[in-house]
């Protein structure tokens, strides 16, 4: 009895367009761009918030891309080595952007032993996507507390609850712990609930 064939995955899809492209087929690159483009100009919005450097970064990202592409082993998915790499150009582009207010990111650990606190439930904001919260007030309002993050925060709460990478994924996009990625997620959490609690509470 024959099994149906499976249809392709996302990540079948990428190995094929990237074998190809590594073969020679460098034309089919725009098509790896149109592919992750507005994603990763989703990404840079929230990360940058100002279009101008969220535009930069989807473009020296995809530059990077071109120029390490053989570098890719499949270890893992594209999609992990691709905001890897867009991750590490939006934290340089804020670093120079006359836009910028974050203090430079620090990459010391911030494992402690509030970690052992730790909800196990995402909080009810994040289990719904930014783009189906039908209230723009309440859109806004969001989008402005995540940018108020501190940018080592914000970097992982943006990846884990709004762009659904798994705790092991951000890590390795990062080059974090997993137990490093699990804290700055529940700092992130705390203070975004924080920020957020006079709107839910009073309105404003």
């Amino acid at each position: 009895m024959e099994h149906p064939e499976k249809p392709p995955t996302k990540n079948d899809d990428d190995t094929a367009l990237i074998r190809a492209i590594n073969e020679g087929d460098i034309a089919r690159f725009d098509e790896l761009v149109q592919r992750y483009e507005n994603q990763l100009y989703g990404f840079g919005r929230r990360m940058c918030r100002n279009p101008q450097d969220a535009e930069d970064m989807v473009q020296n990202t995809f530059l990077n891309v071109f120029r390490y592409l053989k570098d890719f082993r499949f270890e893992s998915r594209f999609k992990n080595w691709l905001y890897k790499i867009a991750t590490s150009t939006c934290l340089k582009i804020r670093r120079k952007s006359r836009f910028s207010s974050d203090e430079p990111l620090s990459l010391e650990e911030m494992i402690e032993a509030a970690s052992s606190e730790m909800p196990t439930e995402s909080p009810a904001w994040a289990r719904l996507p930014i783009d189906r919260i039908l209230n723009d007030e309440l859109r806004n309002r969001l989008q402005t507390a995540i940018h108020n993050l501190p940018e080592n925060l914000r970097v992982v709460l943006v990846l884990r609850d709004i762009e659904g990478f798994s705790t092991q994924e951000a890590a390795q996009i990062l080059a974090l712990s997993e137990a490093n990625i699990k804290v700055r997620l529940h700092r992130a959490r705390l203070q975004l609930r924080k920020d957020m609690q006079d709107y839910f509470y009073h309105g404003k």
